[in-house]
């Protein structure tokens, strides 16, 4: 169990942040009216878009911070203040993510479902802490986990939302930004702490 504690740690707050469950009533409100190999497409390109942007963070991110002056005290801070408004916007009503759901064109893979949907700023923080806290490899391997998990709910849309429902798709959601805002306050505290004892 020590060896998989690293994974498994930075697996739920990835887990988390993608919110694979919480996107599925965007993903079909935006494929409504398109064939299986339309929506076949779409999900691809999804996946390969917030998996290229997500792994490109983590291979540039601390070059840009070392280059901006930023430390990763400053990040966390800053990251962690980020995924609370986020979370705490997406816990209100009426501030939802179809927001950004408006594109109807053929690359909506690409944008908002690749990026910023599945893909976006908690994403992004969270894979930066995460790899500062357990490693290059551990988080790739938990990042490659859930953007499997979000291929395979994308996949299976029609039967999660016959399962659960629209209601249980919501409060799966909540449940998840909730988590999302005590992650965010963790971050803040730990940068917060190291700046502290620097």
């Amino acid at each position: 169990m020590e060896v998989l504690r690293p994974y498994i740690l930075s697996f739920i707050p990835l887990f988390v942040a993608v919110d694979s469950i919480g996107n599925i009533p965007i993903f079909i409100s935006m494929v409504e009216g398109h064939s299986k190999p339309q929506r076949r497409k779409i999900i691809f390109d999804a996946i390969a878009t917030a998996m290229v942007v997500a792994v490109i963070f983590m291979l540039i991110g601390k070059w840009i911070f070392s280059l901006l002056g930023i430390t990763i005290y400053d990040f966390q801070i800053a990251g962690g203040i980020l995924l609370f408004v986020i979370s705490v916007r997406l816990l209100l009503p009426g501030a939802q993510k179809n927001a950004l759901t408006g594109s109807r064109d053929k690359d909506m893979g690409v944008f908002p479902l690749g990026t910023p949907l599945i893909t976006g700023p908690a994403v992004l923080a969270t894979t930066l802490m995460m790899m500062n806290s357990f490693g290059f490899f551990v988080t790739l391997v938990s990042l490659v986990l859930n953007m499997f998990l979000v291929w395979v709910t994308l996949v299976k849309t029609d039967t999660i939302m016959r399962v659960i429902g629209h209601s249980g798709v919501r409060a799966f959601s909540k449940i998840m930004y909730i988590l999302l805002a005590a992650i965010s306050v963790m971050m803040i505290r730990i940068g917060i702490t190291g700046v502290l004892l620097k």
